[in-house]
């Protein structure tokens, strides 16, 4: 996952482990849920080329890149 653009129109480059299909999502397109343990820190979005959901792990620097990026966070909360 990498960034690039003006802050206004920042595109995220990304891929389907699916088709294997490589592409642009702006931040509306992805969504990040930031959990307690990296298990359950991630991001996911629609592939453009197969449909097919996907969901990755976001380590620290993937999650800095979309908060800086503009895209939608969801933060988990434990039940504990």
């Amino acid at each position: 996952m990498t960034a690039r653009g003006s802050a206004a129109s920042v595109v995220f480059k990304a891929a389907c482990p699916e088709c294997r299909g490589r592409f642009e999502l702006t931040a509306g397109a992805l969504r990040l849920a930031i959990g307690a343990s990296d298990r359950t820190t991630f991001y996911s979005f629609t592939c453009p080329d197969c449909g097919t959901a996907v969901r990755k792990p976001a380590g620290e620097r993937i999650v800095e890149l979309l908060t800086g990026g503009g895209v939608r966070t969801l933060r988990l909360h434990s039940t504990v």
